[in-house]
């Protein structure tokens, strides 16, 4: 029996899919679903909608797709422009004529853009408001809408997919885990889609300067510039210094000066990257590069690193919401340079194992 997507697909020739979030996470779930669709739907054009730089990673990834890009001043700040504008978006998407649309995105305004195309009648799939845009235009005007429904998915999230409740249950805690973290589960579980395996990978021509180096020593790049778990590792500038006490060519993510193209090239020509819980997770395994994750106050199971710290509580030293006047008992709890430099230092006497076992 045909799924929905192939059934509808074989009237028309353009799916349009939708994924608006951070580039690295179109990277770890927009770029296998486009991938996925390409086998299942081979003889149809497929087109991605998202945002800003995002499609900078699909255009890199998968040049043959039709990607149509949001910018940033089409999604302003403002909630009352926003719906504006993404009325505007979807009269475009309406004007190009799909067979399907599937949004895999679960903010709240690309779920607003998917009901009203449900509303207008187009062929959505995946998810949407569980409230009409007539009936939510209502509330906004009488001044009824809480804040709480356009910023808590659970409050305005609806769905086609039946496994989209499980998005919504702490899944890193059941007894069993997907291999592939917070992308496979999303994908195969929420969506149910049949994808054996996830094709994040992108293609990129290494940095000819850190290959160079690489001859002599190990590469380790610190892309410790952001966390998803509310602060960044304060001591990084020691993790660097300790690390090449002992010899190991070090970058640093500042380097690569905001460029996704020499974040991924750099990543490319390394042994290692050590990151907190962040996109930088996803962008090394798009290049096959191994990843250290310091935890700190992230479940490891969400990202499924190759190597990771032990998770500990949020640092009441560094973590946004620390307490203005710490007492004795406050300590910083992130892990010490000297332990990451150990523990660096045992993955790779791992891998020289693994590769003299064959």
């Amino acid at each position: 029996m045909n799924s929905p997507i192939e059934e509808k697909a074989n009237s028309k020739q353009k799916v349009l899919v939708i994924r608006m979030l951070t580039s690295a996470d179109v990277c770890a779930i927009g770029l296998p679903t486009i991938r996925f669709f390409q086998k299942q739907l081979a003889d149809k054009e497929i087109h991605f909608l998202t945002f800003g730089d995002m499609a900078e990673v699909i255009r890199k990834a998968e040049p043959s797709v039709v990607v149509h890009k949001v910018e940033a001043n089409q999604w302003p700040d403002d909630f009352f422009q926003a719906m504006e504008s993404f009325l505007g978006l979807a009269e475009d998407i309406i004007i190009d004529g799909y067979s399907q649309i599937v949004n895999l995105d679960t903010a709240f305004m690309p779920c607003f853009l998917a009901r009203f195309l449900q509303d207008a009648g187009e062929p959505v799939i995946g998810n949407f408001l569980n409230m009409s845009i007539q009936k939510l235009i209502t509330r906004v005007q009488a001044q009824s809408l809480g804040a709480d429904y356009v910023n808590l998915a659970s409050s305005y999230l609806d769905s086609t997919f039946l496994g989209m409740y499980k998005w919504m249950t702490p899944w890193w805690q059941s007894s069993v885990v997907p291999d592939g973290g917070y992308p496979e589960f999303y994908l195969t579980q929420c969506c149910a889609f049949d994808i054996k395996q996830l094709d994040q990978s992108i293609c990129v021509v290494a940095d000819k300067r850190l290959l160079k180096k690489a001859k002599s020593t190990k590469i380790i790049g610190l892309c410790l510039d952001s966390s998803q778990d509310g602060y960044v590792y304060p001591d990084t500038d020691k993790l660097k210094r300790c690390l090449e006490q002992q010899g190991y060519q070090i970058w640093l993510e500042d380097e690569c000066e905001g460029s996704l193209n020499s974040l991924l090239k750099a990543m490319a020509a390394s042994d290692l990257v050590v990151c907190k819980a962040s996109g930088n997770r996803w962008f090394a395994q798009a290049v096959e590069c191994p990843v250290l994750l310091i935890s700190g106050a992230c479940e490891p199971a969400t990202l499924m690193p190759d190597f990771a710290t032990d998770p500990v509580s949020s640092c009441p030293q560094h973590a946004s919401y620390r307490s203005q006047q710490l007492n004795d008992s406050q300590t910083c709890n992130c892990d010490k340079p000297e332990n990451l430099t150990e523990s660096i230092h045992s993955i790779f006497e791992h891998f020289a194992q693994e590769q003299s076992n064959g």
